[in-house]
């Protein structure tokens, strides 16, 4: 049996970093790089109040699938977490990590990690506004 090189999750429950981490990390790794997409309480001039993440039944195979890709592509091992439900300013919504022998490998390959997942993973934001309204955003 082949141990899994990599680990994907879309919940409404807040994403775990250290699991995530400890999957990655192997001793024979010099470098953990780790990205956290936080809500943010802006978007293009407009105050943002929260979130609403959605998400397709498939989603998180859609997920799984990204991070087989990176992590055959690039030989590392790869996590990744997506939050979906209602989020307020600071919270976490994505969490993506990858560990590698060498910061520059390990620095590209999360890069793309998070790059391919806000293309390929069919997930969705309705951004709540301050003045009151709302947008989805990525349909």
């Amino acid at each position: 049996m082949t141990e899994s090189r990599v680990f994907a999750r879309v919940s409404d429950d807040p994403p775990d970093r250290a699991a995530l981490e400890a999957f990655v990390t192997t001793d024979a790794d010099g470098a953990v790089v780790v990205f956290e997409g936080v809500v943010r309480n802006h978007d293009h001039g407009a105050s943002v109040r929260g979130l609403d993440y959605r998400a397709h039944p498939d989603a998180e195979r859609f997920l799984a699938q990204t991070c087989a890709e990176v992590s055959a592509d690039t030989g590392l091992r790869v996590a990744a977490w997506h939050r979906v439900g209602e989020l307020a300013v600071g919270d976490v919504a994505l969490v993506a990590v990858v560990a590698a022998p060498h910061r520059a490998e390990a620095f590209a390959a999360c890069g793309r990690l998070v790059d391919r997942i806000k293309e390929s993973t069919p997930i969705w934001k309705r951004q709540h506004l301050a003045e009151g309204t709302s947008e989805w955003l990525g349909l």
